[in-house]
């Protein structure tokens, strides 16, 4: 700690990632032994975090992440949509394809940042907003590989028809972004994807998340 900062928000912040890294939450007891602090502390920072609905407490007594959180994090997709979208007119304008920025949301892929190419006759129309399975398409298999650790070289995932008809994707997922999981891809009107496309799309996911830190 500096003496420009604030012991109390720190510890704070701390039990809600602490609390953000489990399924089950966690008693005063644990708390207070993950933080090193006693636990008359401990209570005071939950306390002070109920009554702004960021933590809760169910009848056991265990904290958890309350609803309050959500309030925040709605206002998180339009930041991270303003720092990828550079990255994205650039991919798009150079494979003349639809890029599109895709985070997790539950067991779902969300587009959250969609660019159109402004040159071609015709792309593939693809729209902020629309989700699908984790499971299908290049977005979430790119994100999912690199959740289980085996999205190896080169860096990217193909597919071709699992969410359109006609249509092929190449995404690579973002690395190294603190508490962001997601994907950059192209999709296009193609039966498969230009040998180019797909470390191109490396290249724009790593000047999203290098954007994102």
């Amino acid at each position: 700690m500096t003496a420009e900062t604030s012991q109390t928000l720190d510890r704070g912040l701390r039990v809600l990632k602490l609390l953000a890294d489990t399924d089950h939450g966690l008693t005063v007891t644990e708390l207070s032994n993950k933080l090193g602090v006693n636990r008359t502390v401990v209570y005071r920072l939950l306390a002070t975090l109920e009554q702004h609905a960021l933590v809760r407490r169910d009848l056991g007594g265990r904290a958890r992440v309350g609803l309050g959180v959500l309030r925040l994090g709605r206002q998180v997709h339009p930041l991270v949509r303003e720092a990828a979208l550079p990255a994205l007119r650039s991919l798009a304008e150079d494979i003349g394809a639809t890029a599109h920025l895709t985070l997790v949301d539950g067991a779902e892929a969300l587009a959250v940042a969609v660019v159109e190419p402004t040159w071609t006759d015709y792309h593939v129309a693809y729209r902020a907003g629309f989700r699908h399975p984790l499971d299908r398409g290049a977005a979430g298999s790119a994100i999912l590989a690199a959740r289980q650790g085996g999205l190896t070289e080169p860096g990217y995932t193909l597919t071709h028809g699992e969410l359109e008809a006609g249509a092929s994707g190449a995404a690579a997922p973002l690395v190294g972004v603190t508490g962001v999981e997601g994907s950059v891809g192209v999709v296009m009107l193609a039966d498969a994807v230009p040998e180019r496309v797909g470390p191109r799309v490396v290249d724009a996911a790593r000047e999203v998340a290098d954007a994102l830190r």
